[in-house]
Parts: structure tokens; C-alpha cells; sequence
């Protein structure tokens, strides 16, 4: 990985903490580069006039007059390559986005383009412009004047609370107490040396600090500038958000649906600490911090935190948490027996737990997985304690994997205890012959399954020979057992089985595996095969959809190497991406694996039970695991993350020798199918101590977005060797857009307190469905990019080829319906100076801002009486307005084609697969009529697959982008209302139209 270091070079003692701050930065003023249209850099001091109503700089040879703006004809204040200019080729790679800023100016909406060396440089400029500008007409009153703020006064409140003697003063101590009470998670000496700081400049140097101390104390150590800078760039007001403020901050960056003011209120109650704040419905800082760091702001979205998938679908539908070992606390070799094992696997929502029975000294059966373990569990004593605990975490059923080891006498003891002790969750019930799935998760609540081999229905004794299977023999080898199972003529090893516990076997019922095509005929439903992870591991690379067709119908389980004597982890995601259910992972080891294991099983209420994608699922359907590109059917998407920022980040364990400095970066990375794995890592925060700013934005493409999963890992950049601080591991189902904190937890995954990133997520369709993602820089060439269409492919059998060859031309205007409104979209976006991950919402908003920010505003509205509101000017308007209006009239005219066209062609892809799903049926006999066999066969299969696979994503495809074209325009009409352009505002889209507008295609 290429280390680089921070490009910050604002000083350190400056605290950008205040609108106040930002302006005395800017009246010093500092070196800016100035960007022209031909891509040329100058740099040039640009500084802010006395009175506060001219930016100014140093012009080359003009009249010096000519060099500045004036803060009343600012339209807006751009942060990023946001301009024609700024976005062109030449220039794109030479600094980061985030130095880069623009001020949008005058009648004609001229851009003045420039870079700084730094993005605190950046946040000071754009944070003191803005709140500048949002006074409007009025003089803003010099900084640090006039009344107190909302903050200055409840902070003043807090220190008289605490002034118990009255005295104007308090301790120290008590201030250092308070500051850390109000804030959770700072160091006490971060605290202490402040207080030293500002003691010392201002002489008063004691025991006590006076209440201006403690508020500026306050001040400077408890604001976070990306904060003070979010805030001021949604607030109307000075520096705090009103009602209306936190109500467009919710909608258009955090995506919530259905805001009104009263849920604001209720927001401002809950987190506004000022009595006055709370009082007026104003949300200051401290209240907006305390509401992004709060529960309600978190990264995972909490309709996942209860079950929230389809628990009606036949068991082998989905990834079962499982666990291998779960007795042992370290590893295999060395470790010792605990049954507290048992009790964090299942806390952990774990389904399936493996048990190995070894015959015990007293005559009873143990548990015991290592020949040195100094002491071994008595099976009744984890039976009885799974009984307890089976059902603490989650209700869906528990699968008991039965390794036995033990001779047939314990055998029966073993299944005794099973029944005496588990009674009626214990499932019995022989499997129903004429069913062809599994029960669903559903049907078996509050019921435990026990996995085990089963006499054959010819042995009628109480005991007989069955075949073994090969987990749990590497112990037997280590324990000197094995020259007694090995069979005299050779072949498979069998093992004697009591009657007892083959009766106990339902609908797990273990079998050797042979082959697929073995299994595809003869293999019952209620029949599993369990796979070394070597073996796996092969399927997966060599025939990766046999293994997704055999795991459609038939439970599969995956256990760890036998080499893995330290009791490490498989990547769980090389197999959950050929659809293996259960793959048993060791719960007692941290680390990557495991963090992608209990991640992973996050996203439905942590049940242990995941719903497998639909492509995995559906009886026909084309998925290649090993894909390096998008997949027929499934539509791509972009992930944009902006790594904000930490907060506590904790020192790594150990590293005592490397004193108090951290110096952190941090590493997103996504784990899912191979087109989709890839990691991006931020710059190195130097010197940053706790709180760094990285500021950085990354991309990722993701190819199936139901199978990929996020982690944030933040490390200590070091010379010797990069040390592990943190981690966080999430779906990238569950990821919530907008300005999110992720709680940080500890290499074991115990929460660590207080420590956070914050970040910024955005989650858009990537553009053009069938070619590469755009790399960024080339937008200006998108007209002469060829399109890209899905096809189907040619099976060889005439009859079926004729079907699908009626979707040919739907497939190409389904194709250019979506695209045609992307572009214009992106088109549309890019002129209001937004990225292709912004909402149509703030696109109008920004118009709006354009147009309301002037004295000689040209009049524009929306005309919202009609459903596809047009944009109309009256009288003259400039360039770069009439291109704004032009792009939008693309945007709504494509808009409108797409949703009056949208269900005629999805009828007719639907129509096409509904008419090749018809065909499936008699497909055996089409083959043998027209003599197909071996490779021929296995092609017009795949080819027959992958069309129906392209015919019903392509259909979902359109559903989607109709649903979202209709969304759009509930949020043109929204817009336009709630920001004052729009006129006949009462024909408001019916929200009716926007809910279901095609129906889904069923699996």
C-alpha cells in the first residue's frame, strides 16, 4: 500500500470553530490558486475587505478594482470540482477534490475557480462565504460583537450550576469534570492542557478558571469545524437551525422520508441542551452533534435490527450462522474445553452448532475437542445448557451437528439426554416424501434439528455400519483412536450408530457426497453433505454454478480445514458466494473473518438466518460467482464514501513505547463476489492525536450489492509495522446515506467506547447498465460512448431461440429508456454543480438558492399545476441559467417517456420470460428430440439460464428506474413548494402512483 501523508498545513493553534473564526481567517487572508478557463494555475493573496462586503486579490496587471467580488453578488459557494473548469481534463488529477472550491457570481452566474493548499483552508473560505452570504442585504455585525449566542449562554448556564460558592469561579478540577462530563470519551489531560493554555495567555494563571475561561475552554475543545461547517451550510439563520433548516437537512441529505416540523421539534427536544433552544425549536451545535453521534444517526439502518426478510422460504434459501468448535476458547491444538463457549455462540444468534461425542471416563458421553484439554464437558451438561439458551437470541430453529465418536452404549445415553431434556423443541417429524424444498425457518420456530448420519430403513437391529465422515478425525489421529475405525479391506470408514440417535435424524440428514450429477438425481431433499473447506474450495473455483444449482435445493455445510491447528477462520465469502448455507466458522477467533462473519449475520435482526439472493435462489437463473464484471439481471451500484473524520480513536494495544501520538488512516474495503472485492485506503492523519481529519472521498462499484459487505478498519501508520486500532463491519444492505457516525469496535468486536468515524455515504445506480463505470474526468465525452445492450444468447434449438428472440427489440428500449434519463440526469445534476449521487431535491433547491440570492434575480418557476412541471423564464436569463433550463427539459421530457412507455415494455419482457419459463417445463424433452448432448447440452442449458436471467432483471431494471422517475417528480413538486418557485402548487403528484408502478416478477 503507498503511504502518503497529510496535505493539511492550517495551523494548529487556529481553531476553526466559529463563523466568527472562519471570517478572521479570511480578513488575514492567505495564497489561493486561481484556475482559469484554459487550465492554467496563478496563485494570488486573497483576502476579505474590513467592512466584510468584498472578497479581493492581487490582481496581475488589472485595475485592482476589477479584482474582487462583492459577498452580495455571490449566487453560491461550491465546495469541490464542481465547475466546467474545475471538472476538465487537464486538471482533474492535480489536487484533491477537496481542496478545490468555487464562487458562483453576478447577473451572468460567473464562476471564480480556485484551489488551496489544504481542506481546512477550504472549510474556513466556504464556511465564512456562506454564512456571509445568508445575511443577504443586511450588515453582518463584526465578529465577537453584540448579544450572546444561543451557546455562550446555556455554556455560561452549566459553569453557574457548578459555581456552588457563588463565586465567579470554580476548580479546576470541577471545570475539568464538567467539560468531560458534557463530553464522553475526552482524555482528562487534553482537558487539563487546555485549561493551562488559555491560562497562560491571559496571565491569570491558579486553581481556578472564571466563566469566560471555561467558555472559551468549551468552545475550542468541544466543536468539531466539520460539524460547525455542516451546520452553517444548512442553516438560514446565524448559527443554529431553525425548524425549516433541520427539516431540509433531514430530507435532502439523510434521505428521510415523511419529515414533518413536529418531528423536528421532538429532535431539538431530545438533543438541544439549551433551555432557549429547546424553547424556540433552534438546534445549535452542540445539539447537532449530539443528534449526529445519537442512535438515530447511526450508520445501520434500524429496520435491520429486527427481522425484516421473507421467513417463509424453504430452509436451504438461506446463510445459516454456524459454528465450528464452539466449546473451545483458544484453538485446536492447545485450547481448553469451556462450556461459556456455548452460551456466546448462541448469544451471537448462532443456528447451528457442531458437537463431537467422545466416550466418556464415567461411562457418559463428553464433549472435548483437543487431546490436551485438561478437563472435558459432559454432554448433558451442554445439552442442558443449549436448552437454556437455544432460543435467547433468536426463534428460528437450531441445528444440532451430531459428530459421533462415542461407542454405541453412550450413543444411547446421548440420545436419551436429547429427548429428556429438549422434549418438545426437539423436531422429529419424518420429512414429507412428496414435498421438494425443505419447511421454511417460519414453520420450525422454537424447534432444534439434529444433523447426523441415519441407519439405512434395511438395518432393523438396534445398532449397525454406516459411512463416517471425515470431520472430527484429525483429533481422533492426535488421541492414537484411528487404527481401530479403519475398515480391513480400505474404502470408506464406517462407524457403529445406535438406533436411539439415527431415530433423532430428520430432516438433516448427513450423506457422503459423490458428484453433482449424482446428486441432481438421486439426492433427497432432506439429505445434506458436509465439505472440508478444501474440498469446497475446489467446487468453488472449478465448477462455481454447479455448486449455486446444488445449494438451490439441498443444504450444504462447510467445515474448517484440519490443518488449521491455531483454530483460524476460511473466508466465509468464499463460499456464501456459491450459495453454501453453513459455513462453520470458529467463534473463538478474531479477526477479519469472523468480523465478516458476525457482520454479515447483522442484517436481519441478527437471527442467524440471511436471505441468499434472488439469483441464487430462483429455479432458473445464470450466476457465475467468479464473475469479474456486472451481472445479467442485477443492477450495479456506486458506493461514494467520504471518510470524514474520528472521534477517540484509541491508542493501539501495546504500544505504549510509541507515546501519546496516533497517527491513523483509514481502510474501507469490500468483501463480496470477486468483481466486487476491493479496498481504498485515506492519507495519513500526522500529529492528529485523537480527533484526525482525513476528508477523503472513495468509490467503489458493486456489482451485487446483496452480497457485498463494508468494512472500516482504522490503523496506526508506523514504520515497523501498521497497527490495528479499530474496525467496523456492515452489509451494504444495511448502509443508511447521508452524514453517518460508525460505532468503532475492538479487534474481538466488543464496542469501543465513544470512538467513531464520521462519514459521509451516497449509494447511486451506475450509470450506463452494460459498460465499465465512467472513471471521472471523461464526463465531457459521454455523447460519443457507444451503448452497451444486454442480449439474449442463442440456445441452438429453434423453437426456444424464436421465443426469446421477441425480447430482442424490448431489451434495446428498456435499455435506452433508462439510459436516456440517466444522462439527463447527470447532465442536469452537473449543471447545478451537484454530483451524480445528489437527489432531485437538491437540484431545485439549488436553482432556488441561485435565483433568490440576487436583487435582479431573473424571474424562473415551476409550474406545478401540471404533472411534468416545466421550468419557465421570463424575460432574458444568462448562459449558464438557459443550459440549467435545457437540461432540465431534457430530464423531464425522457422523465416522461420512460413512465408513459415503461409498462408496455416491461409486458413484453415479462411476456417473453413468462413464455421460455413455459418452454423450461418441457425442456427434457426438446433436448432429446433434438439429440443435444454433453458440452452442446451444457451450453443451450447456460444460454437458456442466462436468458431468462437478462429478461427478468432487465424487467426489474425498468420497474426500478419508473418508480424512481416517479419519485423524482414527487420531489420536483416538493421542492418547488417548499423553497418558494413553484406557482398552482396544489396538484401535487398523487403519492398512490409512486408506491407500486409495475409489479414485480415472481421468483
Amino acid at each position: 500500500k503507498k503511504k502518503t501523508v497529510s496535505f493539511s498545513t492550517m495551523p494548529n493553534d487556529r481553531k476553526i470553530n466559529s463563523a466568527a473564526a472562519c471570517i478572521s481567517f479570511m480578513l488575514e487572508g492567505c495564497e489561493l490558486k486561481k484556475v482559469r478557463s484554459n487550465s492554467r494555475m496563478y496563485s494570488r493573496f486573497f483576502v476579505l475587505d474590513a467592512d466584510m462586503r468584498s472578497v479581493r486579490w492581487e490582481p496581475s496587471k488589472k485595475d485592482s478594482e476589477k479584482a474582487k467580488i462583492e459577498i452580495k453578488s455571490v449566487k453560491e459557494v461550491r465546495v469541490g470540482k464542481k465547475t466546467p473548469i474545475l471538472r476538465s481534463n487537464g486538471l482533474s488529477d492535480q489536487f484533491p477534490d477537496e481542496c478545490a472550491f468555487s464562487i458562483i457570481y453576478g447577473d451572468n452566474y460567473e464562476s471564480l475557480d480556485l484551489v488551496a493548499n489544504s481542506a481546512d483552508v477550504v472549510s474556513a473560505w466556504v464556511m465564512g462565504l456562506r454564512y456571509l452570504v445568508s445575511y443577504g442585504k443586511h450588515t453582518p455585525e463584526a465578529p465577537g460583537t453584540g448579544h450572546p449566542s444561543l451557546r455562550t449562554s446555556w455554556i455560561s448556564s452549566v459553569f453557574d450550576l457548578a459555581d456552588l460558592e457563588k463565586s465567579g469561579r470554580i476548580p479546576v478540577s470541577r471545570a475539568v469534570q464538567l467539560i468531560k462530563a458534557l463530553n464522553p470519551g475526552m482524555k482528562t489531560s487534553t482537558i487539563e492542557l487546555k485549561f493551562k493554555e488559555l491560562q497562560k495567555a491571559s496571565e491569570r494563571l491558579g486553581a481556578e478558571v472564571a466563566c469566560d475561561l471555561f467558555v472559551e475552554a468549551y468552545c475550542e475543545l468541544c466543536t468539531r469545524p466539520e460539524i460547525f461547517f455542516l451546520l452553517v451550510q444548512f442553516s438560514s439563520n446565524k448559527e443554529y437551525l431553525g425548524l425549516k433548516d433541520l427539516l431540509m437537512f433531514l430530507e435532502v441529505e439523510q434521505g428521510m422520508e415523511g419529515v414533518t416540523e413536529e418531528k423536528c421539534l421532538e429532535i431539538v427536544g431530545k438533543y438541544e441542551p439549551s433551555k432557549e433552544g429547546r424553547e424556540k425549536g433552534y438546534l445549535a451545535i452542540d445539539g447537532f452533534t449530539r443528534y449526529l453521534l445519537s442512535a438515530d444517526c447511526s450508520i445501520f439502518d434500524p429496520q435491520h435490527r429486527k427481522v425484516c426478510q421473507d421467513m417463509a422460504q424453504p430452509l436451504s434459501h438461506y446463510y445459516i450462522s454456524s459454528a465450528h468448535s464452539a466449546c473451545l476458547l483458544e484453538d485446536n491444538f492447545w485450547g481448553r474445553s469451556d462450556i461459556s463457549g456455548y452460551i456466546s455462540a448462541l448469544g451471537l444468534g448462532c443456528r447451528s452448532i457442531e458437537l463431537v461425542l467422545w466416550d466418556g471416563p464415567e461411562g457418559e458421553p463428553v464433549v472435548y475437542t483437543s487431546p490436551s484439554a485438561a478437563s472435558c464437558v459432559p454432554f448433558r451438561a451442554v445439552v442442558g445448557l443449549i436448552d437454556q439458551h437455544a432460543f435467547a437470541a433468536s426463534a428460528y430453529p437450531l441445528i444440532l451437528c451430531l459428530v459421533v465418536r462415542c461407542s454405541a452404549p453412550q450413543q444411547r445415553l446421548a440420545a436419551q439426554c436429547l429427548r429428556k431434556t429438549l422434549g418438545e423443541k426437539l423436531y422429529l417429524e419424518p420429512p414429507n416424501p412428496t414435498a421438494s424444498y425443505l419447511p421454511s425457518p417460519e414453520q420450525l420456530k422454537g424447534r432444534i434439528l439434529i444433523k447426523g448420519k441415519k441407519l439405512p430403513p434395511s438395518c432393523e437391529d438396534s445398532e449397525g455400519e454406516v459411512s463416517d465422515e471425515e470431520e472430527g478425525w484429525e483429533l481422533a489421529r492426535r488421541l492414537g483412536q484411528e487404527e481401530r475405525e479403519v475398515p480391513d479391506g480400505g474404502g470408506p470408514r464406517r462407524v457403529r450408530l445406535s438406533r436411539e440417535l439415527s431415530e433423532l435424524v430428520s430432516l438433516c440428514q448427513a450423506v457422503p457426497f459423490q458428484d453433482f450429477e449424482s446428486s441432481r438425481r438421486g439426492q433427497r431433499y432432506w439429505e445434506m453433505c458436509s465439505f472440508s473447506e478444501v474440498e469446497a474450495g475446489r467446487f468453488a473455483n472449478e465448477c462455481p454454478a454447479e455448486l449455486v444449482s446444488y445449494n438451490k435445493r439441498f443444504l450444504s455445510r462447510v467445515y474448517p480445514s484440519p490443518m488449521r491447528i491455531d483454530a483460524s477462520n476460511m473466508n466465509p465469502q468464499d463460499f456464501w458466494k456459491c450459495g453454501c448455507q453453513m459455513v462453520a466458522m470458529n467463534y473463538q477467533t478474531p479477526g477479519l473473518m469472523m468480523d465478516l462473519n458476525v457482520g454479515w449475520f447483522r442484517q436481519n435482526g441478527a437471527c442467524g438466518y440471511v436471505l441468499r439472493p434472488a439469483i441464487m435462489r430462483e429455479e432458473v437463473s445464470y450466476f457465475s460467482a467468479n464473475a469479474k464484471d456486472s451481472l445479467p439481471g442485477v443492477p450495479a451500484q456506486l458506493l461514494h464514501l467520504k471518510v470524514i473524520s474520528g472521534q477517540n480513536l484509541p491508542k493501539p494495544k501495546g504500544s505504549g513505547a510509541k507515546g501519546e501520538v496516533v497517527e491513523p488512516y483509514v481502510c474501507a474495503e469490500i468483501h463480496g463476489i470477486p468483481a466486487d472485492c476491493a479496498e481504498h485506503r485515506t492519507k495519513t492523519a500526522l500529529q492528529s492525536g485523537d480527533n484526525p481529519i482525513f476528508d477523503e472521498s472513495l468509490e467503489f462499484q458493486i456489482n451485487l450489492p446483496e452480497l457485498a459487505v463494508l468494512r472500516f478498519v482504522v490503523l496506526d501508520d508506523d514504520y515497523i509495522g501498521d497497527e490495528f486500532i479499530a474496525q467496523y463491519t456492515i452489509p451494504f444492505e444495511c448502509l443508511q446515506p447521508g452524514y453517518r457516525h460508525v460505532p468503532l469496535q475492538s479487534l474481538a468486536g466488543e464496542p469501543l467506547p465513544h470512538a467513531t468515524l464520521f462519514v459521509h455515504v451516497a449509494i447511486t445506480d451506475r450509470r450506463g447498465g452494460g459498460g465499465k463505470g465512467h472513471r471521472r474526468g471523461l464526463a465531457g465525452r459521454r455523447g460519443r460512448r457507444v451503448r452497451e445492450y444486454t442480449s439474449t444468447k442463442a440456445t441452438g434449438i429453434k423453437a426456444i431461440d424464436e421465443v426469446f428472440r421477441t425480447a430482442t427489440q424490448p431489451l434495446r428500449e428498456a435499455t435506452d429508456l433508462r439510459e436516456n434519463v440517466q444522462n439527463a440526469l447527470v447532465s442536469f445534476k452537473e449543471l447545478c454543480g451537484l454530483t451524480p449521487a445528489a437527489n432531485m431535491k437538491q437540484c431545485i433547491l439549488t436553482v432556488a438558492t441561485w435565483l433568490l440570492h440576487s436583487d435582479s434575480a431573473p424571474s424562473v418557476t415551476l409550474n406545478l399545476a401540471e404533472q411534468y412541471p416545466p421550468m419557465e423564464a421570463q424575460g432574458p436569463i444568462p448562459d449558464l441559467l438557459r443550459k440549467v433550463l435545457t437540461a432540465y427539459e431534457t430530464m423531464i421530457q425522457t422523465s416522461r417517456t420512460l413512465i408513459e412507455s415503461a409498462d408496455a415494455v416491461y409486458g413484453k419482457l415479462t411476456q417473453a420470460q413468462q413464455a421460455g419459463m413455459d418452454l423450461h417445463k418441457e425442456l427434457h424433452r426438446i433436448e432429446a428430440k433434438e439429440g443435444l448432448r454433453g458440452r452442446k447440452l451444457q451450453k443451450a442449458l447456460e444460454s437458456f439460464a442466462w436468458n431468462i436471467t437478462v429478461l427478468k432483471g432487465q424487467a426489474d431494471l425498468l420497474k426500478h428506474a419508473k418508480a424512481e422517475a416517479l419519485d423524482n417528480l414527487w420531489q420536483i413538486h416538493n421542492a418547488g413548494q417548499s423553497c418558494g418557485i413553484g406557482r398552482n402548487g396544489s396538484a401535487s403528484p398523487e403519492s398512490s402512483h409512486l408506491r407500486a408502478p409495475l409489479e414485480p416478477i415472481p421468483e
